[in-house]
């Protein structure tokens, strides 16, 4: 008893590491963003040394995430005596989209951003740094999961800032990119599209289809956070 106490005790603590991790390093990737994109006027050609540099820093710490991950899952089988192909297939299938979402980060985009792309892009490489300035909204709301404050008011106001960050940082993130090259390129929104090879349009779609499935998660999450019960009138 003592021992499944102790297992139960180091999951929850396990996963707050996590988040902390995971929270710091979304706000050094975002204010990396935020530099680069300051610091280049041109959005085709400026270049900034963070956009290629800080993605060395971003390749372990996907590694250490996935890692962490299996890590959680592997805390709770222990307590279930679960063998360790189980485990990870359970840690597979319960994570699918996550662990893809990192496997295309560490083997599509690092080869495009750090050899691929050339000389070009540093802009819209900071733009995807920003993209992470949601996730520690998102920690402090799983966090505050795990210790039953869902009814608090801090859960709520997180809740709408979670929604709001995710908002503009991952999905308006894209129309935004597509917005300032077609400025440096005197196009409007609605022409930029055919006017960049189509492969980038591709990978834009690629990237931004998970962050769709995520957002409507979030929104059916926060839609039954403030959906207050209909009071039954009596008699």
């Amino acid at each position: 008893m003592r021992a499944s106490h102790a297992v139960l005790t180091a999951v929850p603590d396990a996963l707050h590491d996590v988040r902390l991790v995971s929270s710091v390093q979304a706000v050094l990737a975002t204010g990396s963003g935020i530099v680069v994109i300051r610091s280049c006027n041109n959005v085709i050609s400026d270049r900034h040394w963070l956009a290629r540099e800080y993605v060395w820093f971003l390749i372990p710490y996907m590694i250490y995430d996935t890692y962490a991950m299996y890590l959680c899952e592997w805390y709770r089988a222990r307590d279930q005596n679960r063998g360790h192909a189980t485990t990870f297939r359970n840690f597979l299938s319960q994570n699918r989209l996550m662990i893809t979402h990192h496997a295309v980060i560490l083997f599509v985009l690092v080869p495009v951003a750090q050899r691929l792309r050339g000389h070009l892009g540093d802009f819209f490489v900071g733009c995807i740094f920003t993209a992470e300035l949601s996730t520690p909204f998102v920690s402090l709301g799983r966090i505050l999961i795990q210790l039953k404050q869902q009814h608090t008011l801090l859960y709520k106001v997180n809740g709408i800032l979670t929604l709001a960050t995710f908002l503009s940082c991952r999905i308006l993130l894209f129309p935004f990119m597509y917005w300032a090259y077609g400025q440096q390129q005197g196009l409007n929104l609605i022409q930029v599209p055919f006017n960049i090879p189509f492969y980038c349009n591709v990978a834009n779609a690629f990237l931004i289809a998970p962050q769709i499935y995520w957002f409507s998660l979030l929104c059916k999450k926060a839609a039954r956070l403030f959906d207050v019960p209909e009071v039954k009138k009596e008699g």
